[in-house]
């Protein structure tokens, strides 16, 4: 029976990522278990009900006990990489996570079903820092970015961005002033080429040990390289980009923990299709500084920044960053309707269209 932290061996943890701050989280929960001899393991990889449990030394194949699995099916939340979990063997000699302990941070997005139905997946636990991963070729979009940097602001992990392939980019220095223009002032861009030793001179700061860091980007933006990089051998599968578009073919196909010779974590993930955000409209302020900032200058306190008179924001920022922000914040406050919340507001669209289209029918009929 795991008693208390006093009982864990927090040498033979830290390299998996028990750092000083996650020992202090851990230190406010109760960890008490009812199991014997329940040791305290780190999640590093899932495949649907299948787990790969670390205890600091090995790593061992696992299941969830069922009655895990459903409680936190009831609370909308689901296992992830990067997890820390109470486990024990059975009398077969398997190992069976317990209890999942109430995670630091989790990064997570939401799924819609095109209907009423929004779910929530959890894409990792317990990070300090997300990598987020953009090519300097085809991949590269600040648009995009911005919506990642959204993602893991509103789950309260720091962020670098990392701009992959700049040896074939003819313009890295003007890509990477762009990206630095847009960029909050605690969050760092590094521009390199992943398939050298530039990957760990430049991310040496963030790859102490214990922490844990996830690469997040598009499939083909080159995370897996860049994983491979860090550890220092061939560790991830890599494929080159589609010619046509520069899409990657999902090399990675799960999330995966693995431990630096620094003694940081890194956690690869597969490129994303669809990302939308996981939280409220309140969180997208933390990417969109300046917008917030030439808000209080609007005549109106709840200007939408479209064409309202007096408007501060909109000749003062690029138009297509503007869109952005109001795309996210309308897929935030969508995103946190009821079901019946959705039917009404469909409702209305719905009556607003019949009326337009009775009015343009009208003036036709007048002319």
């Amino acid at each position: 029976m795991l008693d208390s932290l006093d009982s864990l061996d927090i040498a033979r943890l830290r390299p998996i990522g028990l750092s000083p701050v996650q020992l202090q989280h851990l230190a406010r929960q109760d960890i008490d278990d009812p199991g014997d001899h329940a040791q305290l393991m780190r999640i590093t990889e899932v495949q649907r009900d299948a787990l790969h449990l670390h205890d600091g030394v090995h790593e061992h194949p696992a299941r969830a006990l069922p009655a895990l699995l459903a409680a936190m099916d009831l609370q909308a939340d689901a296992l992830a990489v990067g997890d820390w979990v109470l486990a024990a063997r059975n009398a077969h000699g398997q190992w069976w996570a317990s209890r999942r302990l109430q995670p630091l941070n989790q990064i997570a997005r939401r799924l819609h079903d095109g209907r009423d139905k929004v779910t929530r997946a959890v894409i990792v636990s317990n990070v300090d820092t997300a990598v987020l991963v953009m090519g300097l070729d085809m991949d590269f979009s600040l648009r995009r970015l911005e919506r990642y940097l959204a993602l893991v602001r509103m789950a309260g992990v720091a962020a670098v961005v990392v701009l992959t392939k700049a040896d074939l980019c003819a313009d890295t220095a003007d890509r990477l002033r762009s990206v630095q223009a847009l960029l909050p002032t605690d969050t760092t861009a590094l521009a390199l080429n992943a398939l050298g030793d530039e990957a760990q001179l430049q991310l040496n700061p963030w790859l102490g040990e214990g922490h844990t860091l996830v690469l997040l980007g598009s499939s083909g933006a080159g995370k897996s390289t860049l994983t491979n990089a860090l550890l220092g051998h061939d560790q991830q599968l890599t494929g080159a980009a589609r010619r046509g578009d520069g899409r990657g073919r999902h090399t990675t196909t799960a999330r995966s923990l693995h431990v630096t010779p620094q003694g940081a974590c890194i956690i690869d993930t597969p490129g994303l299709r669809t990302l939308r955000l996981d939280g409220d409209a309140s969180g997208i302020g933390a990417v969109f500084g300046d917008v917030a900032q030439l808000a209080v200058a609007c005549r109106f306190r709840d200007c939408q920044h479209g064409d309202e008179p007096g408007c501060a924001v909109r000749d003062a920022v690029q138009p297509e960053r503007l869109r952005n922000y109001q795309k996210l914040l309308r897929e935030a406050r969508r995103d946190t309707l009821t079901a019946l919340e959705r039917r009404a507001q469909v409702s209305v669209w719905k009556t607003r269209s019949r009326l337009a289209r009775a009015v343009g029918k009208g003036k036709r009929g007048q002319d």
